[in-house]
């Protein structure tokens, strides 16, 4: 064989990629706008409660209300990263057992990609952007109270510390939420119990016949 017949074979060779099997799932659209609905919905409240906090506070007390800001968001990834890495199989046992949150948890897990979109992206980003203003904010404070003192400096570190704390945190979230996935989406679980418990397929039925009645 010649080397220009090789090579003239390898480009015509043609390489084939097959896309992720995706289990027949769909882009849901309904959930798109939900989630754009609810964001909105979250940020503007989040920001009413920062900016009214940080008008009545002191400097020592605006700084408490970042880092609670802060770990929100850390949380709240801890939580999106455990629901994707958590398994439903465990909680089987509880669930027939009626463990409180074992059902809830099996629900939480079923629904990693809504779940963890709602917890990494909304509530995160979310905590990020507030925080950015709560930064904002006690940049003023300080600067109010130390005229002298070069607001643009004071910004630009507050800002690398926070950005910092918040990426430090969800590295070391992460970790833990990778070796802990399981218990994390439990304990969330039982917290969900008591807001948004998954009802009996026998008292959906109860109801039912009580209204055909």
């Amino acid at each position: 064989m010649n080397i220009l017949d090789a090579d003239a074979g390898k480009q015509n060779t043609k390489i084939k990629v097959r896309s992720n099997n995706t289990g027949g799932r769909k882009v849901s659209y309904s959930w798109v706008v939900k989630i754009i609905i609810w964001t909105f919905f979250i940020s503007c409240v989040m920001q009413m409660l920062q900016a009214g906090l940080m008008r009545k506070v002191n400097i020592v007390w605006a700084f408490m209300i970042l880092i609670g800001f802060v770990l929100i968001g850390i949380i709240f990834d801890i939580v999106g990263t455990a629901v994707t890495a958590a398994s439903e199989v465990p909680f089987h046992s509880l669930s027939s057992r009626k463990v409180r949150g074992a059902k809830e948890t099996i629900r939480l897990i079923r629904n990693a990609d809504k779940v963890g979109n709602f917890c990494n992206d909304v509530i995160g980003d979310i905590s990020g952007i507030v925080s950015g203003s709560a930064s904002g904010a006690i940049v003023t404070m300080v600067h109010l109270m130390m005229p002298k003192s070069d607001e643009f400096i004071l910004s630009v570190i507050l800002a690398g510390i926070v950005a910092a704390l918040t990426v430090g945190g969800k590295a070391f979230g992460k970790g833990i939420a990778l070796m802990n996935c399981n218990s994390i989406m439990f304990t969330v679980g039982k917290i969900v119990s008591f807001v948004a418990p998954v009802k009996d397929k026998k008292t959906k039925d109860k109801k039912r016949k009580s209204k055909d009645m």
